[in-house]
């Protein structure tokens, strides 16, 4: 379906505003400005400050050199290579290499000139600055992201719910009726959500953190402990009275994921159950010692799951309050 995004409108906006600009300022070559603009709109406010950055420098770099070779050697189509020969390393080297293909067109708009003059050099300092400029402007607008988060929160929550019961069914009653669908798709939709949350990192500058980036990374290294339970639980021979027992807990747990930090209840009832499980009857069979065994790492793996959250503070409550109003709406 044809689409237009916000980038592509900022896009256009700005490299028609930057030849405007120009040619309102009657500088030779305007049209330019317009490519230097839409070389600097990046996919985020930090990504286009370094961008109009370094395309700046390379371009007032770019400048020296071609003035340099071109006023005391020749214009001649054999000094560009020479300039890019060793125009290139030196962008490389400053970690600017951005900027290249922006300065070749500085760089042949001096070769075109015939003549290197004052006049010629403000004339593409301010050119590279409008277009710069006028990037900068454009992408001080960045959409916001935060309904987009809740919502990869929401479902991968639900996911994880789901993925516990599946666990739960298997535990009471060896319940083989489970697909495993959201195994693929948290996985899936783990990484969106932190590629989303790195890139609202980026669009604040005061923000070297976010606290759903992190939330996501600490459901990621939870996912990583469910996909280890997972032939844990469908490798126990035999369904014991502990089965339930685990299989209460975690449907508990199952019915309660949520972005708040709740863990150290949990971590609680856990350590209740194992002190229980120590005060039973000893197993009397080689498959009950194998299950109650099997159920013992579960817990151990429940415990790491647990502690994940434990250690992470909790999504600010507000979000709590637009989730209502989300399934209000």
């Amino acid at each position: 379906m044809f689409k237009i995004g916000y980038r592509t409108i900022k896009t256009a906006l700005g490299a028609t505003l930057a030849i405007i600009i120009s040619q309102m300022l009657n500088l030779d070559n305007f049209a330019s400005a317009g490519i230097i603009t839409i070389l600097c709109i990046q996919v985020t406010k930090k990504k286009s400050v370094y961008a109009s950055w370094h395309r700046f420098l390379a371009c007032i770099i770019a400048m020296a050199y071609s003035a340099l070779m071109f006023q005391f050697i020749a214009f001649h189509p054999l000094i560009i290579g020479l300039i890019l020969l060793i125009f290139i390393p030196t962008t490389v080297a400053l970690k600017i290499n951005e900027g290249i293909v922006t300065s070749c067109v500085i760089i042949l708009h001096l070769y075109g000139s015939g003549d290197i003059t004052f006049s010629l050099l403000m004339n593409e300092t301010i050119l590279i600055a409008v277009g710069v400029g006028v990037a900068l402007v454009m992408n001080l607008y960045m959409p916001s992201v935060d309904d987009k988060l809740l919502d990869y929160q929401e479902r991968i929550e639900t996911n994880f719910s789901e993925i516990l019961m599946g666990i739960v069914r298997y535990l009471r009653d060896n319940d083989h009726t489970w697909g495993g669908k959201e195994i693929t798709e948290t996985g899936d939709l783990l990484n969106e959500a932190k590629s989303l949350a790195f890139r609202d990192v980026e669009n604040h500058f005061l923000r070297e953190e976010d606290l759903y980036y992190h939330y996501f990374k600490m459901r990621e290294k939870q996912f990583e402990i469910i996909e280890r339970i997972l032939p844990l639980v469908t490798n126990i021979p035999l369904v014991v009275k502990q089965s339930g027992i685990v299989a209460n807990f975690i449907e508990d747990l199952a019915e309660n994921v949520h972005p708040q930090n709740t863990a150290i209840i949990y971590l609680k009832k856990l350590e209740e159950l194992e002190v229980f499980f120590r005060g039973m009857a000893l197993p009397q069979t080689r498959e009950e010692f194998e299950s109650r065994a099997a159920l013992l790492q579960l817990m151990k793996e429940m415990e790491r799951y647990l502690l994940l959250k434990h250690s992470f503070k909790g999504l600010p409550k507000l979000n709590n309050h637009r989730m209502k109003k989300r399934h209000l709406a």
